[in-house]
């Protein structure tokens, strides 16, 4: 994880829809900034389905959700659409930002080790500061937890 105090690495990322978004572009917003290992998938359905459900109290406290993966723009796409989610997914194919953000890390599955995207969450100031950082998140309670910290 990254440390609280640092300022946030810059990207640049094309979101669901195939626009190139910039962290720069929510200057002035809050942003909280989840890394999640794939679309579709129980766990992640469930906190992307979270984040939407308490979107409008993000918004009332003038912050932003981005939600990060390695998935592909139109991988993000059929997400957002299945599950109407009306914040923005990043495509991170290359792992550019995944790794920029420390949470590409070795994962232990049913004895099984493999590198992957480890469920991680920043929160990130108007002025571009990482103020808190939260690894191996529990994908159900992330977002209301995230709610608090603002």
């Amino acid at each position: 994880m990254l440390e609280i105090g640092t300022k946030a690495p810059e990207f640049t990322l094309p979101d669901q829809n195939g626009d190139m978004r910039s962290l720069k572009d929510f200057r002035g917003k809050k942003v909280v900034l989840y890394f999640y290992p794939k679309d579709m998938t129980a766990g992640c359905s469930k906190q992307a389905c979270g984040f939407a459900e308490l979107y409008p109290h993000f918004m009332e406290k003038g912050a932003v959700v981005l939600g990060v993966s390695k998935d592909s723009v139109a991988s993000h796409k059929k997400f957002e659409e299945k599950f109407g989610l009306p914040f923005t997914l990043l495509s991170d194919t290359e792992k550019e930002v995944i790794q920029a953000y420390d949470v590409w890390k070795e994962k232990k599955n049913y004895g099984k080790v493999s590198m992957g995207v480890v469920r991680s969450t920043y929160l990130i100031d108007e002025e571009g500061v990482i103020v808190k950082a939260f690894g191996n998140v529990k994908a159900a309670e992330n977002p209301g937890k995230m709610l608090e910290e603002i």
